[in-house]
């Protein structure tokens, strides 16, 4: 896996995974990478310093379960921002989302609830949505 920093056109800066430099090439001419933030394609690799090692061999692979925790971690630190600073419009998620994109509303993160159905006719209408990662579970509450 290669870690870029990224950043599109309106200077939002994010992160993005690939499993090798030619997975982003092929990702970024398809026009499949996007700003998490405004949804814009106009996205380049910023400047990084490149981790450099020494030649001694290291085993630094991360077991199945371990990869599992972070990535729920991760998913987790998403979910808490945009809950901290998106709004949620509940059950009226599709139609506000429509409204935002067709500029009848306020352009400003939401998130909330939408049905299969509303899901589908919003990215057949090229509206930018992405669903919320899930709720983390407690530990507590498992089996």
């Amino acid at each position: 896996m290669i870690r870029y920093a990224l950043s599109c056109d309106h200077d939002h800066d994010f992160e993005g995974w690939f499993g090798s430099s030619g997975d982003y090439d092929d990702q970024h001419e398809r026009g499949l990478i996007e700003c998490p933030m405004c949804a814009s394609k106009q996205v380049r690799k910023q400047i990084m310093a490149p981790a450099v090692t020494g030649t001694r061999r290291t085993n630094r692979d991360v077991e199945p379960a371990q990869m599992q925790a972070m990535m729920m971690e991760a998913a987790g630190r998403i979910r808490a921002h945009v809950e901290a600073n998106f709004d949620d419009v509940g059950g009226d998620f599709a139609s506000e989302a429509r409204a935002i994109h067709e500029g009848k509303a306020e352009d400003r993160g939401i998130y909330g609830e939408a049905t299969p159905t509303e899901v589908r006719e919003l990215v057949e209408d090229g509206v930018p949505i992405a669903p919320m990662p899930p709720e983390q579970v407690k530990t507590s509450k498992m089996n």
